[in-house]
């Protein structure tokens, strides 16, 4: 008998808690929607970052960009050593003014660097660089 009395009552209160739930339910799916849309925008902008990685990695101009290390600086200061896709360079008695060309040089390459040893001997610096593409 009660229940008849309250009926719209109970009616308009089940009414709200779904229209609560529809609501929750709608804002979760639209997080999890541009959760998902930036997730997708960002694997889009890391592949787009490969292609480029693996456009200058397989560029057939390395090498030319490589030999020139070998004249950057005068000869009798180059110990050189290329083989295939590997370099193996020991510079001595280097400048500060030489150090700072050759060093912006290697790390402006697409090469993957090995071992890169700077040591300092009484102003003059000796280099051991070794590296592959």
């Amino acid at each position: 008998m009660m229940f008849k009395r309250y009926q719209n009552e109970l009616i308009v209160a089940f009414s709200v808690l779904l229209l609560i739930l529809a609501l929750a339910y709608r804002s979760a799916a639209f997080s999890s929607s541009a959760e998902s849309i930036s997730m997708g925008k960002q694997e889009v902008s890391e592949f787009k970052e490969l292609l480029v990685f693996k456009k200058r990695w397989l560029d057939k101009k390395t090498s030319k960009r490589v030999a020139k290390l070998e004249k950057l600086v005068p000869a009798s200061k180059v110990t050189w050593k290329k083989k295939g896709k590997k370099l193996t360079a020991r510079y001595k008695d280097l400048t500060p003014k030489e150090l700072n060309k050759l060093i912006t040089s290697i790390l402006n390459m697409a090469v993957q660097i090995q071992v890169l040893e700077i040591s300092n001997h009484n102003g003059s610096y000796t280099v051991e660089f070794k590296c592959k593409w």
